[in-house]
Formats: structure tokens, sequence, C-alpha cells
């Protein structure tokens, strides 16, 4: 039988509000954090300004073993009674161990809780954003529901880079959608993570990143159906070396290589690695026209170039391809 999240090791718990697991909690707000405290103090500052309707909780679970500034920052605003929830640590660094740790805590501590959310620790959410998942959930019956994050520059000049695609949300409009791809902004029934088992994330992805995509991937195969909620807002700092064309080819290269790894998962076998090789061939060869059609919409030959560089990534996966963007995301 797989395990389910309860049979994880419980986590190292900072700090806990009184009598946490007696109450009728609607929902948890789970916050990985990593040596980012000034951001993270934004985050929960823009979480208790939410008017929701019921009662929530925050986690946040500081992935640094070292400096801990996250779980001082948040242990301490739980004290002055900010919020209600937890602080945990996970020491082991990886953004997949991050989430494992927080969604095994909800699961093996507050089992009665319907519905966990996320939110980064470089994000803060708009007013109505927890309302408007939760209503997106129970108007849509999805099992795991997204909404936009709107990328926020310190340079006005560079606002053309919210069309590019690493930026930009993946769908517009409310309701069904094919599948999420990013656990920037999402809503996950409790009955969808004790199905999926544990470790909900594959810990493989800690420093490539795409464990999210990987997890909502055998979600879907699974059968879990996924909604969009367009008034579910949220805003990202952006810092500079993320507009540097370096940061951003690295990023297309590795969605690609991502790609690829998640299809070599779901595609065992010489067959299926065929399959998956000719696919990032029709992919490069696609990538031309789609790239001048990019270029006579937005103007951008940065923006043009995104096929061609996931293209490269999926067929680099093949050769050994290894891009680590979240091994130092202090500099990332």
């Amino acid at each position: 039988m797989m395990p389910t999240s309860r049979d994880h090791a419980p986590a190292t718990v900072i700090a806990e509000s009184d009598g946490l697991a007696r109450l009728a909690l609607m929902a948890v707000v789970c916050i990985p954090t990593y040596k980012r405290p000034a951001l993270l103090a934004r985050t929960l500052a823009s979480l208790v300004a939410q008017d929701f309707g019921g009662p929530f909780a925050i986690l946040v679970v500081d992935n640094d073993g070292g400096g801990r500034e996250g779980s001082v920052l948040a242990a301490r605003m739980l004290a002055e009674g900010r919020f209600i929830g937890a602080v945990l640590l996970e020491p082991r660094q990886g953004n997949c161990k991050a989430y494992n740790t927080a969604w095994s805590y909800v699961r093996r501590t507050l089992p009665d809780v319907p519905f966990i959310c996320g939110i980064d620790d470089d994000e803060e959410a708009l007013p109505g954003w927890l309302s408007a998942l939760m209503n997106a959930a129970e108007t849509s019956g999805a099992g795991i529901v997204g909404g936009p994050v709107t990328p926020v520059f310190s340079d006005p000049g560079l606002s053309y880079l919210r069309r590019h695609p690493i930026f930009r949300s993946h769908y517009s409009a409310d309701g069904p959608v094919p599948q999420l791809y990013s656990s920037a902004n999402y809503l996950i029934r409790a009955s969808v993570l004790d199905e999926m088992g544990y470790p909900s994330l594959d810990e493989a992805f800690d420093y490539k990143g795409g464990g999210d995509t990987d997890f909502f991937t055998r979600a879907r195969a699974r059968g879990v159906r996924f909604a969009w909620a367009s008034q579910a807002g949220m805003t990202e700092t952006m810092p500079a070396r993320r507009t540097e064309f370096s940061w951003i080819q690295a990023r297309a290269l590795r969605n690609g290589m991502i790609s690829a790894l998640i299809a070599h998962k779901a595609n065992p076998g010489a067959l299926g690695r065929a399959k998956v090789v000719a696919k990032s061939l029709a992919l490069l060869a696609a990538a031309a026209p789609r790239g001048l059609i990019d270029l006579a919409r937005t103007g951008s030959p940065l923006i043009a170039l995104y096929h061609a560089q996931v293209a490269i990534g999926r067929l680099g996966a093949e050769f050994g391809l290894n891009i680590e963007q979240y091994r130092n995301p202090e500099k990332n």
C-alpha cells in the first residue's frame, strides 16, 4: 500500500497557536520560505488582511537550517497574535521537501481541514484571494484550483516581460482547465493529497524545480480535475537578476528539461523514450514559425526565442542536461 502523508515523520514545530488542532478551520495556507524575511513579512501581511468568511490558519515552513530568519519573524508574529497557525522548520534544503513537510503536517495535525492553499514567500495575495479560490473550488467541484500571479518589476520599462511565457499565467478565464503547472498560487482538496500519497512531491526535483508540475501531471493521470479562478490574484516581486537574459534563458531551457523528465516518468522504456524524443524534435521544428509569430505579436526577440529554448532543453535532457536554479535560490 502506498504510504500517505500522515506516515511522514513529524516536523520540527517552532511555534504553534494554542488549541490549533481543535479549531474548525476551513483552510490552511502554506508558505515555504528561504532567506527572504523582508518579503515573507509582506506575504504574511497580505494574508492577515484577507477578508475571509471563516477561520483559516497560516503555516510557515522555514527551509533554512542555518540563519532561520523566516521562522524567527513568523514565530514573533504568531506570538503577537497577528495570525493563527504554526511555524515549522525543515532544515533539509529543497522546495519539494518544504512542501512535503507542510502538507504532511496539515494532514497529520489538522486532519479535518478540507482545503490546503499555498503562496510563495516573494508573493502577496490580493484582496479576495482566498475567497475566490474557495468559491472556485465549491462551484467547480475541482480537486485543484489555481489563480494568476502578476510579476512586479522594479524597472517599469521591463513590463513587456509580463507577456513572456515564463512570467505569464497559463490561463485567464474562470472554470475548468486541463491542468495546473505551478504551485505559486493553488488550492488542493485534502482528499487529493491523501489519494496521491506521501511523499506528495518527488524530491528529485528539489533543485531543478518542476516538482509541482510533476505532481499535477500525476494527479491529472489519476483523474483529478482542475479549475482556474481569475479573481484569486497575487503579485510576485521580481528581482533584477530574473530580468537578465542569462536567467531567462536558463529558465526556458530548464522548463524544457523538466518537461522531458516528466514525460519520461510517464512513458518509461525504449518506446516511451522514442516518443519523447520525437515530440522534442517536432517542437524544435515548430519553434521557428512559432517564434516568428511571437515576434510579430510582441516585438520581443527574447519572447520569440522561448519555444526554441524549450525544445533545446528537452533534447538536452536526453544527454544529461541538469539545470539546478534552486540549489542557490537566494542568488536567483
